[in-house]
């Protein structure tokens, strides 16, 4: 009886160890990017599980911004890196000096009418505080220190679907340092 009892245990302790420590390492808990979605300014959502396996660049935008032309460089880093999987997400934020006030059609018309915006936008959303969209929470708690503080704010999530690079908002989109972080994000696999 006990030769079967300790035969039962061992094969139990033997199924249960390597997800506990999965589990202990992060492996089987962690939420990744792929399980957000947004509400996108065209009114369908945009789920992130649809770009799994693939890097997203996600930038909290506004449309009366100093950094506004940014939206420019975000498209051109799309037209060069899309064919290689990466996507772009612009997520419309009026959390920062209220320069994002309009509805869809004024956010619509400086996306993609001034700046030729063809990469994914979202409908407004809050980007820090308790109103936070679920995204940018999940991504504030991965990376503490590196929150929005400004529009323009980059988060570079790996194919893997967690953080893997940062980029404050007074980082242009050519800048050697985002494009050299995508095409290792792309080169991960």
């Amino acid at each position: 009886m006990m030769n079967r009892r300790a035969m039962l245990v061992a094969t139990v302790a033997g199924a249960i160890a390597p997800a506990a420590r999965a589990f202990a390492d992060g492996g089987m808990s962690r939420i990744s990017a792929y399980a957000f979605s947004f509400p996108a300014l065209s009114g369908d959502d945009i789920r992130l599980a649809a770009f799994t396996g693939k890097p997203l660049l996600v930038v909290n935008t506004a449309s009366l911004c100093g950094y506004t032309p940014q939206y420019a460089g975000l498209q051109e880093l799309w037209n060069e890196f899309r064919p290689r999987g990466l996507t772009v997400i612009g997520v419309p934020s009026n959390d920062f000096g209220g320069q994002e006030p309009g509805g869809a059609s004024e956010i619509t018309d400086t996306a993609h009418h001034q700046y030729g915006v063809t990469f994914p936008v979202t409908a407004k959303a809050g980007v820090i505080g308790a109103k936070a969209h679920p995204f940018y929470k999940w991504a504030a708690e991965a990376r503490p220190k590196e929150v929005p503080r400004w529009n323009f704010h980059k988060y570079l999530i790996g194919r893997d679907g967690y953080v893997a690079d940062v980029f404050a908002s007074a980082v242009e989109p050519a800048d050697t340092r985002i494009k050299t972080a995508i095409a290792r994000a792309l080169a991960d696999s």
